[in-house]
Formats: structure tokens, sequence, C-alpha cells
């Protein structure tokens, strides 16, 4: 086990991706720190936890809020007794075509899918830098960072600014020892893409289904993504074997886009 000793808080590990990840950390020995704004899915995601043997606590936060994001590393260091890894994994999805955003929609992305990573990059290294240690921050982005998708317009422009802030952080907090990445998962099957599949069939009359298999027969290695594939990647820039990688934004996705 690679993280032994280190304490971790991935957001959005109710479900989905984050529940794979906050999963494979404690199988790595590390204590986790579930954030979420599901309750019940949090508690079941830490009693997955415990039973590997591994400490987990929880806090429900809105992580477009700044106030709960900084809450909320509090809550974990003091829990927990440390602070080592955070994982900006909460996301939403917006499947809609350009002509037809609304303000408000954009304004409810914006503040989670940016604003949410901005707020856990800046809390994580302030926590960091007042431990006196290193640290790891690892932010969602996309596929979607790195090729925009028809109908997905909005989220693209999300995901290719995480790569941004991603790489200024890097650059940032190099000289504290805090390294910053991001992952970029291709097609998952997870709630997320049963909502944006049940999605591009209204907007373009495809059978329920249609969308998430075309894409799917469009990835090299011929299945759909899990939420563990991911969380490997995440073990891994979470852990000392990637000590030397920062400011990278590293697709996941079985051969889908290629950059």
């Amino acid at each position: 086990m690679t993280l032994n000793g280190k304490v971790a808080l991935v957001t959005g590990s109710g479900q989905g991706i984050g529940r794979g990840i906050a999963l494979r950390l404690a199988r790595e020995g590390a204590d986790v720190a579930i954030v979420d704004i599901h309750v019940e899915k949090m508690a079941s995601v830490a009693a997955e936890i415990t039973a590997l043997g591994r400490n987990a606590t929880t806090f429900k936060a809105d992580v477009s809020n700044r106030d709960a994001v900084y809450a909320a590393i509090d809550h974990a260091e003091k829990a927990l007794g440390g602070f080592h890894v955070m994982v900006n994994n909460a996301g939403i999805a917006q499947v809609n075509p350009i002509a037809e955003v609304t303000p408000e929609e954009v304004t409810t992305i914006l503040r989670i899918n940016i604003e949410g990573v901005l707020w856990g990059i800046q809390a994580a290294a302030a926590k960091f830098k007042a431990l006196g240690h290193k640290g790891k921050i690892i932010n969602a982005s996309s596929v979607a960072g790195h090729d925009g998708f028809a109908m997905l317009g909005v989220y693209s422009a999300t995901k290719f600014a995480i790569r941004g802030l991603t790489q200024a952080a890097a650059k940032e907090y190099a000289s504290d020892g805090i390294t910053v990445n991001a992952y970029c998962p291709g097609i998952v099957g997870t709630d997320m893409w049963v909502t944006i599949d049940e999605r591009f069939s209204k907007l373009t009359g495809a059978p329920v289904g249609a969308t998430y298999k075309k894409y799917v027969e469009g990835i090299a290695l011929g299945r759909a993504e899990t939420a563990d594939d991911v969380a490997a990647l995440v073990a891994y820039l979470a852990g000392p074997d990637s000590d030397y990688v920062t400011g990278q934004a590293i697709i996941i996705d079985g051969g889908l886009v290629y950059r």
C-alpha cells in the first residue's frame, strides 16, 4: 500500500467516480474524508471504507461555497489526524445546444465545476502550508477538456478551464512541494452518463442508450470505462511514484481522444 499514514479528501465521493476513488485510496492505505451533498450515500461509502480497515469521516458540503470547502478540509484534518491529498472530483454535466443555454445554467455549472475546484486548490494548498509539509492536489477534468463535444459546449468549457487552473496552480505551488494534476476520464458507466444519454435522447430523438452505445463503440479498447479505471490513475497521482509529475491533465479513456 502506497498511502499508509496519509489522509485524503475526495469531493463528490458519495457515488460514481468519487466513490471509486475514495475506496481505491482506502485500499492503498489512506484514511478518507468523504465530502458530498448526499448524506445517506456518504454514510454508505464510509461504511465500505471502514470495512477495509481504514478510518473514514463524512462532511456535507456544496463545493461552490468557498467557506464550506475550507470547513471540509478543517474537518478532515481534525477528524483523521492530518491532511495530505485533495481530490477535487465533484462536478455536474450539462447537455444543451449552445444556442439554448440559459444564464442560470451557466452560473450553476461554472460555480460547481470551476469554482468548486478553485476553492479546493486554494484551501488544500493553504492547509498543506499551515501543516508545514508537501501535498497532492488532483482535479477532475475530462476528455471534454481536451476536445469540445457538441451539445456539451459549456461543460467542455469548464473542463478546459480545469486544465488551465491545474497548470497555473502547479507553477504557483511547486516551490512549496505541492503537486497539482488532473485526470481526464472518458465514457464512464455511472449515473452521470445515464443522465447525459437521456438528455441526448430528448434533444436528438435517438433511442435511450443509443448515444452511450455510440461513444463506447468509439473506444479503442472496446469497452466502457469504470470508476475503478479512473481511481487507479488517481491513486498513482496521490502516491509517491508521481512525485515528479505536476501540471499534467492525463487522459484515461481507453483510447477515445488522442493528445
